[in-house]
């Protein structure tokens, strides 16, 4: 999954960018609570992806 398709899919979620890594940003759902680092590379693994929509849920 393109970084650009996870980024968008965690806004429409409500999610909100907490601070920038060296190599990971972390992002936070203020619904829940939920934090979970996201990594700075142009493609991630569609199995990080699900894991990283899944804790943000």
């Amino acid at each position: 999954m393109k970084r650009k398709a996870l980024l968008k899919k965690l806004s429409s979620m409500g999610c909100l960018l907490v601070r920038h890594g060296n190599h990971h940003d972390l992002y936070k759902n203020p619904a829940t609570g939920n934090k979970q680092p996201v990594p700075r590379h142009n493609e991630i693994d569609e199995h990080l992806a699900r894991h990283i929509i899944k804790a943000l849920s």
